[in-house]
């Protein structure tokens, strides 16, 4: 007898079925941009300027550049202020002339000091020769502060005297040498392009001011 032949299966039928699965049709492609996570999405929305994290608002940037200008001011004007006492102390010593070469070695480490302070390259004998030029514009105090010193050569009421007075014209002098450099430095000058003689108007009035700065320091504070 012939035996019934069993049907055919067509070919997709003969196909397992996790193979029939991933036949089935597919599915619309997202673009790459539906693709993203919604806050990928979120920052690349155009039309909004993207900052780095570590990028500050130009706002930020002006204020934090003018903190640090108020900053270095007010450490320039603590270091004038220290040498100022300084000096003042230093003019107490009772021997004529020493107190002068002392009073200089003072301002020229506070000059060291502001230059450090600003960045600016500093070298001794060219900021020595600075300070003397500056304080050869105003000879009646220069003259007067020798001859305070040479009266500390006369005992009693000279020595006194002559202390009191290079303690307080040291004290003034260092003062208006600080506030010169300080200005010269805050606007970018440096030792090299340092001019005396443009500097001596602004150093007098400094000098006036500076007479009362050492007035209420008074020698006592100084030491």
């Amino acid at each position: 007898m012939v035996q019934n032949e069993k049907p055919q299966k067509t070919t997709a039928e003969q196909q397992p079925k996790s193979v029939q699965r991933t036949a089935e049709p597919e599915k619309p492609q997202q673009s790459p941009a539906e693709q993203q996570p919604k806050s990928v999405q979120r920052v690349a929305e155009p039309g909004k300027p993207q900052q780095s994290p570590t990028e500050l608002p130009p706002q930020s940037i002006q204020e934090t550049a003018e903190t640090d200008i108020d900053l270095r001011s007010s450490q320039a004007g603590n270091i004038i202020k220290n040498h100022v006492i300084g000096v003042m102390g230093a003019s107490l010593v009772p021997i004529p002339l020493f107190d002068l070469v002392a009073l200089t070695g003072v301002q020229i480490k506070m000059l060291h000091s502001l230059a450090k302070l600003y960045e600016v390259p500093f070298s001794k004998n060219l900021g020595k020769s600075l300070i003397v030029s500056l304080l050869g514009g105003i000879m009646p105090t220069s003259a007067a502060m020798t001859l305070a010193s040479l009266a500390k050569a006369v005992p009693g009421l000279g020595t006194a005297t002559g202390m009191i007075s290079v303690s307080a014209l040291g004290g003034a002098t260092t003062y208006a040498i600080g506030s010169v450099f300080m200005q010269h430095f805050e606007s970018g000058g440096t030792l090299l392009d340092f001019d005396p003689k443009k500097m001596r108007d602004y150093f007098a009035r400094k000098l006036e001011e500076g007479k009362e700065v050492a007035a209420k320091l008074k020698p006592s504070k100084a030491q």
